[in-house]
């Protein structure tokens, strides 16, 4: 079994590669299984870090960034503030909210669907939604910043 520690858009990642089988790597993600289908087979004899540089590609899909980019026309999108977290990994489903909006403690500003459940994600902070880092249909991991609260 092969450990390694990523860091990607300020998320810590504890990633173990327990065995490679052709082209799908058996990877465990922050306590997380995951089958990770790789685009062409890796010879068992190939190195280490090989192996190191495939899973991750496909691991690090989840992608925060581009989303960001529509929301950041508004001044108020600089995404000051607290930081709405992912408790567990899943798909986002719906935001209930748009920046600009003010929101209270305990008010619900997504929907995160894991294990094929519905999570409601309510607002840790009482403030105006300053940035939204998803949208809906995109996967997260936990501990993702979801979106900001000022």
């Amino acid at each position: 079994m092969n450990k390694y520690q990523y860091k990607v858009q300020g998320v810590d990642y504890d990633v173990e590669i327990e065995e490679v089988e052709g082209n799908v790597a058996k990877v465990v993600v922050n306590g997380v299984r995951f089958d990770v289908e790789l685009k062409q087979p890796i010879n068992p004899t190939s190195t280490l870090k090989k192996v190191h540089v495939e899973a991750p590609k496909t691991l690090a899909r989840p992608s925060i960034a581009p989303a960001a980019a529509p929301v950041a026309e508004k001044p108020a999108a600089t995404g000051t503030g607290s930081g709405i977290k992912a408790p567990l990994p899943g798909t986002i489903t719906d935001v209930k909210v748009n920046v600009g909006d003010t929101v209270k403690q305990g008010d619900v500003v997504l929907v995160l669907e894991a294990m094929k459940m519905q999570n409601n994600i309510e607002s840790e902070y009482a403030g105006t939604v300053t940035s939204i880092t998803v949208k809906p249909g995109e996967s997260v991991m936990e501990g993702a910043v979801l979106m900001t609260i000022g």
